[in-house]
């Protein structure tokens, strides 16, 4: 703490002068546009198409979308590890366990899709 409090201090002392020139300048005028003879460049909106792709971005997109694949496969090992627990615990439920489980597989796998083509929207896009 002390040595944050001597840097403050030391900082507070020293003078503007010390500062580049143009650091300076930019510290004490206001901005200023320039004008140059070239075609003005706009401000890409929302339906117009980029000038540069970057394809290494919609890769990572892709790739952390991809993660949500894993979790689904870890859902449908749970989801069987618990049916295993529970018609250990009850073998006369068997058939009603086995129905809950293969509709929890659906909405699992339903959802795996769903990661899958958001993965593909975000590597196919621009």
């Amino acid at each position: 703490m002390a040595l944050l409090r001597q840097a403050v201090r030391a900082a507070s002392v020293m003078p503007l002068r010390s500062l580049a020139p143009a650091a300076l300048r930019t510290l004490t005028a206001p901005a200023q546009v320039q004008k140059s003879a070239g075609p003005v460049v706009a401000n890409t909106m929302l339906g117009e198409p980029l000038g540069k792709r970057n394809a290494g971005v919609s890769v990572l997109g892709c790739a952390i979308a991809m993660v949500a694949v894993g979790g689904c496969a870890q859902g449908i090992g749970q989801l069987f590890a618990a049916l295993v627990v529970g018609m250990a615990r009850n073998p006369s439920m068997k058939e009603d366990l086995f129905t809950y489980t293969l509709i929890g597989m659906g909405f699992l796998e339903f959802l795996a899709i769903v990661v899958i083509l958001i993965a593909g929207l975000l590597l196919y896009s621009e």
